[in-house]
């Protein structure tokens, strides 16, 4: 199933600015909160989308790629959405937690709103999640023309197998926080002239977990994560370029103690072709004819991305003059139209000449057939020049 485009979701201009962008966001995500929509799943997920769409639109890196090569340049390796796809309400809240305001979260006393949506809602514990990797794949102008599939291994933290990721000995070696009870939070009441403000904190003695380890694994250390490495299958689509940064969401590295994975980077580079030079979407390619073939036309092998292709030259072919094979190009990432294959041709005068050879062109020099006859354009460049130098 094709995804929605991100300005369509948020209901803005490609040429939305920052603050559009937010206040777009903010208005979907009070529309369709969990709190507003109790138990509705079509809420969810549009609360979920319009969070994925912030968190690419409001990125001016990631808001250049998306513009420039779609879903693909932001999610399009795993084929998973971004920020929204992956991650719970919990880590959605923790990230743009401040864009709701105090409609929702439990603003000055007992004031919110939207009645008693904020003041109802206990934000979740803390999320950990963990770093994102970077990984550089190099690709070959035929991988660029279909796709492929590349299969890498990747050096990173992985969950723990002895404690499942948890850094606990076993389920006997926790005990709950003493000073937040377990709750994973601090709440503080501060006197002000409104009233009293209620303020939320991560608890700073269990980092928001509500339980302290009393024993812990003896692989990990109590950190849940451990260095190893995992095989990781990138499907990669066609008609990317170099720079071009793709995201897998979860393959980065495992997050302490339970927590959402980080993000797989995947930087495309691409392999120089021995005879091919891209330009956008097209290919060039330089054809050397020699003198005879330029005159009497030929049928000559060209290289394309899948191999060579016989092509006829026609006769009285000019240096100079460009071919076009059309749909022999590249295919555009989001894959609507494909460029073309350009051939420029070039005439090889040969430099030394036999004195057989050479008796034979001073033969065909006094043939009218080989005086230069200068076209329009050419007389309208010298006329050009003419003046320019006078």
């Amino acid at each position: 199933m094709s995804k929605r485009d991100y300005y369509e979701i948020l209901g803005i201009s490609k040429s939305a600015s920052q603050e559009e962008i937010k206040k777009a966001y903010r208005k979907q995500a009070l529309k369709y909160h969990p709190d507003k929509n109790p138990g509705d799943k079509e809420a969810e997920a549009k609360f979920k989308e319009a969070a994925e769409a912030y968190e690419v639109l409001r990125d001016q890196d990631k808001r250049s790629r998306y513009d420039r090569y779609g879903h693909a340049g932001v999610g399009g390796a795993s084929g998973a959405g971004g920020f929204g796809g992956g991650m719970t309400m919990e880590d959605i809240f923790e990230n743009f937690g401040d864009i709701f305001g105090s409609a929702f979260g439990g603003g000055f006393g007992g004031f919110s709103g939207f009645g008693g949506f904020g003041g109802s809602r206990q934000r979740g514990r803390r999320v950990n999640k963990g770093s994102n990797l970077r990984v550089k794949v190099n690709l070959t102008l035929k991988d660029i023309a279909h796709g492929v599939n590349k299969k890498i291994k990747v050096n990173k933290y992985i969950a723990c197998d002895t404690c499942g990721g948890n850094g606990a000995k076993d389920s006997s070696s926790y005990s709950n926080c003493s000073t937040c009870h377990g709750t994973g939070q601090v709440t503080k009441v501060t006197s002000t002239f409104l009233g009293q403000m209620q303020t939320t904190q991560t608890c700073h003695v269990c980092g928001g977990e509500g339980k302290i380890i009393t024993s812990k694994c003896t692989k990990c250390h109590g950190e849940g994560i451990v260095k190893d490495s995992e095989v990781i299958s990138l499907d990669i689509p066609a008609g990317v370029a170099e720079g071009m940064q793709l995201s897998v969401s979860g393959k980065g590295n495992a997050a302490r103690r339970g927590g959402v994975n980080g993000d797989l980077i995947v930087l495309i580079q691409e392999e120089k072709h021995p005879d091919l030079v891209r330009d956008g979407n097209d290919l060039i390619y330089g054809l050397y004819l020699n003198f005879t073939e330029a005159a009497l036309g030929a049928t000559v092998q060209i290289p394309t991305v899948d191999g060579k292709v016989k092509i006829k030259i026609d006769p009285g072919t000019q240096p100079g003059k460009i071919l076009r094979l059309r749909g022999k190009g590249l295919p555009e990432v989001n894959g609507y139209g494909k460029g073309d294959l350009l051939v420029n041709i070039n005439v090889w005068i040969p430099k030394k000449l036999s004195k057989e050879e050479q008796k034979t062109l001073e033969q065909l020099a006094g043939s009218e057939n080989f005086v230069p006859q200068p076209t329009a354009d050419d007389k309208n460049f010298f006329e050009r020049m003419k003046n320019f130098f006078e």
